[in-house]
């Protein structure tokens, strides 16, 4: 293999520069000339191709976001679409490509590896923490750093006021990023889209923290279960005595310096993802089981869904005594 491509797609996650610096110096210490592919796979549509070396990437590391953009691009849904991304894979003699993202990413990159038989490697990288297959996803050690750092801020002003704060964190489909903040914020309640919740019975929670001589509470609730704002008008309503406050940390969970953990991961699954390649190893994600690398099927990744860990939910009660 002589010439390979990186591409961040999706949305953005914080260890996404050192990935990609990762990658490029791996690439280039196997004599292996690496092009970087801007604004993801819409980039790798309108040909946007830079040749990269090891002064590319200098001063990354500790960079959030990615220096070769990312933008969504729905179109790549469209089988004509992939077939133009493949020729122009082709035209620039790119022979294997390394794709740096969440679920969609990995989607893309078994299209383009099942389709066209494309030699691909996934890096997982979202602060959902959501993709099978891995323990860990890059950015997310440092989206839970980020949100327990704003709560902690929070906690100050709900416990002097005696508040009951709600604070509405990432996780349009995954609670794992609400779980992970609320057990170690301290929580009373965390709300997540896998479990239904009932209204009434927060209600009685917290007026059985109350009952207890607690007059402040915390909420956790993941955005894809509902919207602070809403929760925060019927609580308001059906608790007209208690001081009722939401917070949205929203996109500051994205963004940010890289936490070691990310960094860590980065440039491990970035250098295992060219070494992969060079040695034939095609179709596969990049991950971290037991704090072992581990390569998992592409075809997997996409079909299975990655569970969360409903026992915090039960650690998260007993600790709001």
């Amino acid at each position: 293999m002589k010439k390979i491509g990186v591409i961040t797609t999706g949305g953005d996650a914080p260890g996404m520069n050192c990935a990609i610096r990762s990658v490029v110096r791996t690439a280039i210490y196997y004599g292996i000339e690496i092009t970087g592919i801007y604004e993801g796979f819409k980039g790798l549509y309108e040909k946007k191709f830079e040749k990269l070396n090891s002064r590319s990437v200098s001063g990354i590391i500790n960079q959030g976001g990615t220096i070769l953009k990312t933008k969504r691009f729905y179109e790549f849904k469209n089988k004509e679409i992939r077939e133009r991304c493949f020729e122009n894979l082709k035209e620039e003699k790119i022979e294997g490509l390394v794709v740096i993202g969440g679920d969609g990413s990995a989607k893309g990159a078994y299209l383009l590896y099942s389709e066209f038989n494309f030699p691909v490697v996934h890096i997982p990288a979202s602060i959902d923490n959501d993709i099978y297959g891995t323990d860990y996803t890059i950015g997310f050690d440092t989206a839970v750093n980020t949100a327990i750092d704003a709560i902690d801020k929070i906690r100050d002003t709900a416990t002097s006021h005696e508040r009951t704060f709600i604070i509405e964190v990432m996780g349009r489909e995954c609670g794992n990023l609400a779980l992970e903040v609320g057990i170690v914020c301290g929580a009373e309640i965390v709300i997540i889209p896998e479990v239904k919740f009932e209204i009434d019975k927060i209600v009685e929670e917290i007026k059985e923290e109350e009952r207890k001589g607690k007059k402040s509470c915390i909420i956790i609730l993941a955005e894809g279960a509902g919207k602070a704002e809403n929760l925060s008008k019927i609580l308001s309503e059906k608790l007209p005595d208690r001081e009722i406050r939401y917070t949205v940390l929203g996109y500051i969970q994205r963004g940010g310096r890289p936490t070691y953990l990310t960094r860590k991961l980065a440039t491990i699954f970035g250098n295992k993802a060219v070494e992969i390649l060079i040695n034939g190893k095609y179709g596969y994600m990049v991950g971290i089981q037991e704090n072992e690398i581990v390569y998992i099927p592409l075809s997997e990744v996409v079909s299975k869904t990655k569970p969360v860990k409903l026992e915090y939910l039960d650690i998260i009660q007993k600790m709001s005594i």
